[in-house]
């Protein structure tokens, strides 16, 4: 191997492996001095590598990112040496706003809360807490609310590189979940 490539490919894995979340692919070739799509061969060559035995480590891919992690089948190990971190539970609630959020991006506490027909401000506070949901931006109306949007924690944890892998609703299924909706809404309003 050219000594230049093995290089460059080291200075990838230091990159990676020091910032410990995933790394944009043209911040990841503006450090390397590289173009992308020099940088992407390089990063998918490393990837390959990894996926061989004996490696403990992997590169993935999300979105437009790249990020270096354990494989999957040694966090056994990695258990046995720290503190198993809390997992998040999400609520039915949580899972409702969250989908909401997902397939409506970018979109504000107002619209989440005309679909779901209540308040939704803890919920989504603690989405951005779990940070599963991010503030991108501000939608230019009176009062500028802020929009919301999808994290790559949220694709990592669903296990999708990009929300295009997202499964497609039925339309009758969306249908139906309006019609379980607006009942929902009726009996609370007849008590």
């Amino acid at each position: 191997m050219d000594t230049d490539v093995r290089r460059l490919e080291a200075a990838i894995e230091a990159i990676l492996f020091a910032m410990g979340e995933s790394v944009e692919t043209e911040a990841l070739a503006q450090a390397i001095g590289q173009d992308v799509p020099t940088t992407q061969k390089l990063v998918r060559d490393l990837m390959d590598r990894y996926q061989q035995d004996g490696y403990g480590i992997q590169i993935i891919e999300l979105e437009d990112a790249y990020q270096m992690c354990t494989k999957e089948q040694y966090y056994e190990y990695l258990i046995n040496i720290a503190v198993q971190p809390k997992k998040i539970a999400l609520t039915d609630v949580m899972m409702e706003t969250l989908s909401i959020i997902a397939y409506k991006q970018p979109v504000t506490k107002a619209e989440i809360e005309k679909i779901r027909g209540v308040k939704c401000d803890h919920t989504v506070n603690k989405l951005v807490e779990y940070d599963l949901v991010k503030e991108v931006g501000r939608l230019e109306a009176p009062g500028r609310p802020i929009l919301f949007g999808t994290t790559e924690e949220f694709l990592r944890s669903f296990g999708v590189q990009g929300l295009d892998e997202l499964p497609v609703m039925d339309t009758v299924q969306v249908e139906d979940f309006k019609a379980e909706a607006e009942e929902e809404v009726q009996l609370k309003l007849d008590v």
